[in-house]
Formats: C-alpha cells, sequence, structure tokens
C-alpha cells in the first residue's frame, strides 16, 4: 500500500467537481487511491471534500493580494512539513504552480504536475530538484531541454458521468474560470455576431485583476440572450455541456490540456476553440469542431457547428479521454518513483 501526499494549490478547494483543471486532476487521483486501497492524503484549503484523508489549511475569505498569499504559503510549508515529520509518506504530489514556496526538503520523492504553461512557473521551482511531469505533447515541446522532464500523462474525464442529450438547445456556451486570458469577452462577442444564445459559466476568483476584467469587460457584453449564470457543478453543469448547440474555448493563452473540452466531447457536444497550445491537440478540425484563429473565426464556426456530428465527439472522447487511462497511469508512476 502506497501513502500518496497530494498537495492542492493553496487558493482553490478541491471538490468532487471542482472549477479548476489542477483541481480535478487531483480530486481525480485522490478517488483512485481510495478505490485501489492506498492511503491519500490532501493538503487543500478549507471546505475541499476528498476521497483520502483532508489535511486542511486556512481558506482566504477575502482578496488574494500578497499578504493573504504569504500567510497562506506559511501555513502550507508548516502543514506539509509536519504531515512528513509525523507520516510515513511515499512521494509527494504537488498541484499548485507556487509550489516552490513551499516545497519541503525531504528525502522522500516529490513530484510536481505542470497544469500550467511552463513558462509561467518560477525558475527557481523548475529547478528545485522536484521531478516535473507535463500533462500534453505540445505543453512538453515547449519546455527548454533543462531540467528534463517525465514522459506526459494527459488528462482525462470520467465518461459516466457525461452522457450526450436527446436534443441540443440553441444556445453557446463558455466555461471555466474567469480569467482574462479565457476570452470570456471574445465568447460572447462571437455568439453575438453569430446571432447565437450563450451561458456563460463559471468561477471569478477574488483576485482584484480577474475582479476588474469581469467588470470591465465581460459584464458590459452580456444582454438577454448572452447570460451569466455563476459557478456550475454537478448536474447542472452536465446539463449545459450535453444540451449546448457548442462549447466556446476562447483562451489567448498556451493551453496544456482542456478538460471542460473534453468533457464537452464526452457529452456530444463539439468544440469551437482558438489555436492556443494543446487545443488542436483535443479538437479534431472538422471532426469534433473547429480550430479558429480569432473572434470573427469562431462566430463563423458557430454558424457551421451543425456539420459535426455529436455522435463522433463522444466516440472521440471514449477513444482518447477515459479518466481511467489517466489514473491507471499516475499509479503506476507513484509505485515506480517510490520504489
Amino acid at each position: 500500500m502506497l501513502t500518496i501526499l497530494s498537495v492542492g494549490y493553496p487558493f482553490a478547494a478541491v471538490t468532487e467537481d471542482p472549477a479548476g483543471g489542477a483541481e480535478q486532476v487531483l480530486a481525480q487521483i485522490d478517488r483512485a487511491l481510495v478505490r485501489a486501497g492506498h492511503r491519500s492524503l490532501v493538503l487543500a484549503p478549507e471546505g475541499s471534500r476528498v476521497a483520502g484523508e483532508l489535511l486542511p489549511v486556512p481558506a482566504i475569505g477575502g482578496a488574494i493580494d500578497e499578504a493573504s498569499r504569504d500567510a497562506t504559503h506559511q501555513a502550507v510549508a508548516a502543514m506539509l512539513n509536519d504531515t512528513l515529520a509525523q507520516r510515513a509518506v511515499d512521494l509527494v504530489h504537488y498541484h499548485g504552480i507556487d509550489f516552490d514556496a513551499y516545497r519541503a526538503d525531504t528525502a522522500v520523492p516529490q513530484l510536481a504536475t505542470l497544469h500550467l504553461p511552463i513558462g509561467w512557473y518560477a525558475e527557481r521551482a523548475l529547478h528545485s530538484g522536484v521531478l516535473l511531469l507535463p500533462v500534453s505533447v505540445s505543453q512538453a515541446a515547449t519546455a527548454p531541454p533543462r531540467p528534463p522532464l517525465l514522459p506526459p500523462i494527459a488528462n482525462g474525464v470520467d465518461l459516466d458521468l457525461y452522457r450526450p442529450a436527446a436534443n441540443k438547445d440553441e444556445f453557446a456556451l463558455v466555461l471555466g474560470r474567469v480569467a482574462p486570458e479565457k476570452g470570456f469577452h471574445h465568447a460572447i462577442a462571437a455568439a453575438k455576431k453569430a446571432g447565437m444564445g450563450l451561458v456563460a459559466a463559471g468561477a471569478l476568483y477574488s483576485y482584484p485583476a480577474h475582479q476588474a476584467y469581469f467588470e470591465a469587460e465581460v459584464a458590459p457584453l452580456l444582454d438577454a440572450e448572452r447570460r451569466w449564470t455563476g459557478p456550475v457543478a454537478g448536474a447542472g453543469k452536465r446539463r449545459l455541456l450535453a444540451e449546448a448547440r457548442c462549447l466556446l474555448v476562447p483562451s489567448t493563452a498556451p493551453e496544456t490540456s482542456s478538460l471542460v473540452a473534453m468533457e464537452a466531447l464526452a457529452s456530444g457536444t463539439p468544440v469551437i476553440a482558438f489555436r492556443s497550445g494543446a487545443l488542436p491537440e483535443v479538437v479534431e478540425d472538422g471532426v469534433t469542431g473547429f480550430i479558429v484563429g480569432d473572434e470573427d473565426g469562431m462566430a463563423a464556426a458557430i454558424g457551421r457547428v451543425d456539420a459535426i456530428d455529436p455522435a463522433a465527439c463522444r466516440r472521440a472522447a471514449e477513444a482518447r479521454f477515459d479518466v481511467r487511462r489517466t489514473t491507471q497511469a499516475y499509479l503506476g508512476l507513484y509505485a515506480r518513483l517510490a520504489a
């Protein structure tokens, strides 16, 4: 039996259906560890819900500023070091972009999944001796030769949870974390140009820049046909994904993967995405959706999305994005590193 200590991003709770990709992957691995009879310890903010044992650190109630970051990093470091001193742990697995701020000084093997673009991580994190794991081929290709990365483990989704609906509704969907690089304003504008209704849903965190982006660039574009619903999860999220005419992913960041695009395809919903990072690895242009270059291209693609067969989307998800493949790869990696 292995004991794995997973350290989540300290500013986002881990739940059964979290908004962030890193939290979703951590939750998938946590459940897989418990099902396989291993011990899963999860260091994450208060309010997290895990299958294993939660090691809680205080959650931030207000704005996430420099002072609150520093205090949280100190709390994570203290909890991590105390746990390693008191428990026999086989491996520490980091999921946050800021893991260099609380990385343990230990002989226990340490691994970090690079959920975000490699260029967004601090140099000291990449050269800290922690083993680095990419999540896609395109992400790995952008990495410098040193330090070397482990072979990628691609993300996946629970195909049993996401199922196609009997009928599609007349709206496009944009779903995810609300931040400037996620391009919600492009999705709303593209839907308006295409004459398509739109549901915008997701988590708006307490970062001042994210709040300002929503107020200045997203909210003014909303109208009776293009509406904001806020956070969604569980059955409500699955219903939106299945009933949407298409999912829009107008990210301007070099995406390392896209769990929401995989969820949409598993729901039989075509995806229209910008040509950013690994998105062309997830969306087969002309088969499961369209890869476009800009807002106008997205609007044009909305107008021809009925050419995409929902059944082809589901078949692609079944062939390529089964989460069981992902979690089996992680458990195998854990066993090798612990040995």
